[in-house]
């Protein structure tokens, strides 16, 4: 996995240089802004593009966001719609943009701002074909994401070329997902939860926390360090690469172990997706029961959505919704697991951490979780309904261009046959049994909760 440079999760002490490591002792000067660590990059990020959408908002309330189209049907929308004048200036607009407040944050953080720049802009390319192959009227109807083609552009550049230093420089999936996290904020309302009712809150606390548990003790079975284990429970218990990324960085995890996580959550999601819809018709189950299968074990709510489309409307509101109560419990994950590892499991804490009481936790704890967590709160409770529908589709969209970087970024840092040689393949295996162990389990929940065994159905419509 290509080395990754500031801004990282921990005060940097390394820098490349032409792919070179250097040294950079403590004792080296540090501005204010080259301290910053990428999480809190990500928010500064996060929080300007926010501000400033919502700020225009605010000062225009008729106004209409143009977004990007990516949706075509056949080679005339494709012309007409998707490469029109028009659509094509805006996504450059928005490739420019976002080039530029990266760069700068690179370039502050004492990263190549020019290399980085040459990189990103192949990664946004690549990302902007993956977003238009997936808009595809029969490829969406398949239910195969953007995901699937920003991951396998990134692994076959990755795994049958060596890779520049300057693709290297920009191929900062985490970087990515955390910006596009904080922008995720402002979508997942408490409000949307309290849909759900105590069914939708009930099985995320009941699925998230057994299934964790559960392949916390697989992984330590199979022989799987406790530090791949902490990241692969997450991955398969809260959502995937998100709270995967959390966990690595309330552990200062490996980033190595972290990249292979995140390919085999999206390598496992591909068959999942397609095949899970068909098994709920064989199984005769409730749309809304169906939908709440399909937000407790999918781990992205593009992926809960793609698949649910193929049930009914229905089963992409419970879907939806669901998710959205396991996403909330991010943060709750973060604060859990860095008092967990840093108190409990790292053996230098005791030394490193005398003294300083749940000032550690503070330190380990991922910041851009702040960022989501205050993104949240603003649109749950600050924000007037008739604002947030008005942005809404644009943060969406900007949202998810950050998610199409990643998961380029995320395919030219894995190596498939990381998937065997690393410990055995023994992690890849605890992922796959314990994903099996948690569609079994929510399947059970689902259906007790969603199907009117336990509680009245809810009134989902």
């Amino acid at each position: 996995m290509p080395s990754t440079n500031v801004p990282t999760n921990t005060p940097v002490i390394n820098e490349f240089v032409d792919g070179v490591e250097k040294d950079v002792n403590d004792c080296t000067p540090k501005t204010f802004w080259s301290a910053l660590t990428e999480d809190w990059w990500a928010v500064i990020i996060g929080g300007i593009i926010v501000a400033g959408i919502l700020g225009f908002a605010i000062a225009s309330p008729g106004f209409k966001f143009t977004t990007p189209v990516y949706q075509w049907a056949d080679t005339n929308d494709l012309v007409t719609k998707v490469f029109a004048i028009n659509n094509l200036l805006l996504i450059a607009a928005i490739g420019l943009v976002f080039m530029a407040i990266s760069s700068i944050a690179i370039s502050l953080s004492g990263g190549n701002a020019g290399k980085f720049v040459k990189g990103f802009a192949l990664i946004f390319v690549l990302g902007i074909v993956s977003l238009i192959l997936a808009g595809n009227k029969t490829v969406n109807y398949y239910g195969i994401e953007y995901v699937v083609f920003a991951l396998f552009s990134g692994l076959l550049i990755g795994n049958l070329t060596a890779l520049p230093a300057w693709l290297k420089e920009a191929a900062r999936s985490e970087f990515f997902i955390k910006t596009g996290l904080v922008i995720l904020g402002t979508s997942i309302l408490f409000t949307d939860i309290v849909q759900a009712g105590i069914p939708g809150i009930l099985q995320a606390v009941v699925v998230v926390s057994t299934v964790w548990f559960f392949s916390m003790w697989l992984s330590r079975l199979l022989k799987v360090d406790d530090e791949f284990g902490v990241i692969l429970a997450s991955a398969v218990s809260i959502c995937g690469v998100s709270a995967a990324i959390v966990a690595a960085g309330a552990i200062n995890g490996d980033k190595k172990k972290l990249s292979y996580v995140t390919s085999l959550v999206l390598l496992v999601a591909i068959p999942m997706l397609i095949f899970m819809p068909y098994v709920i018709r064989a199984l005769g189950l409730s749309d809304i029961v169906a939908g709440a299968w399909l937000g407790g074990t999918l781990d992205t709510t593009a992926s809960v959505t793609a698949a649910a489309q193929l049930v009914g409307p229905l089963a992409i509101k419970a879907g939806v919704i669901v998710k959205f109560s396991q996403n909330v419990l991010i943060g709750v994950a973060a604060i859990f697991i860095a008092a967990w590892w840093t108190l409990k499991k790292d053996p230098s804490a005791k030394i490193s951490t005398e003294g300083k009481g749940v000032s550690i936790v503070w330190e380990r704890f991922p910041k851009f979780v702040l960022g989501f967590l205050a993104a949240s709160l603003l649109f749950s409770f600050l924000v007037p309904t008739g604002t947030t529908k008005q942005v809404a589709g644009m943060l969406n969209s900007l949202r998810t261009v950050w998610f199409a970087l990643a998961f380029v970024a995320i395919g030219l840092e894995a190596r498939f046959a990381d998937l065997v040689k690393i410990q055995g393949g023994r992690p890849a295996l605890t992922f796959i049994l314990a994903q099996l162990f948690n569609i079994a389990w929510t399947l059970l929940w689902a259906y007790l909760l969603f199907g009117g065994v336990l509680f009245p159905a809810p009134d989902i419509k």
